[in-house]
């Protein structure tokens, strides 16, 4: 049995991330929580296999994770932090703003991603986040995001 992520620190397979994240194959991007703590930071894991299909088109025969979903593998660990907490399920964070992103190392199949997601502030509706992407503890991308919290579907 899965631990409920909302005690404290906490880990969650797909099953449980499923529960708190709008997202589904294809656009579901985080495998695993390796810790999260609610309202302040988190630990997601995506293994990179030659399965995903963006590898069909980026770029055939050069396999590169494209950076965009990179972005988006931290968003999602960090969407985490927030709906881990009972008061903000069923709401989906929504990007406003993407800031000083850099890219570092292409992340390709067999990579393991591990996204160290922190929680900066949250006024409203409307927060920040600050995210790093390593692969085996090289720095693969950073990014600071700003998002708005709607209701979902």
């Amino acid at each position: 049995m899965t631990p409920t992520p909302t005690l404290g620190r906490a880990h969650m397979d797909v099953r449980s991330i499923m529960e708190v994240l709008p997202h589904r194959y294809p656009m579901l991007l985080v495998d695993r929580i390796l810790d999260v703590e609610p309202g302040v930071r988190c630990r997601g894991l995506k293994n990179v296999t030659i399965n995903e299909p963006f590898f069909q088109g980026h770029y055939p025969g050069m396999p590169i994770m494209p950076g965009v979903l990179i972005l988006e593998s931290m968003a999602q660990a960090g969407a985490v932090i927030l709906l881990t907490d009972p008061k903000y399920r069923g709401m989906v964070p929504v990007i406003g703003a993407i800031d000083d992103v850099k890219f570092r190392r292409q992340v390709v199949p067999g990579d393991t991603l591990i996204s160290e997601v922190e929680l900066l502030w949250l006024k409203s509706g409307v927060g920040r986040i600050r995210a790093e992407a390593t692969v085996e503890g090289e720095l693969a991308a950073k990014m600071e995001m700003t998002f708005k919290l709607v209701p979902g579907a």
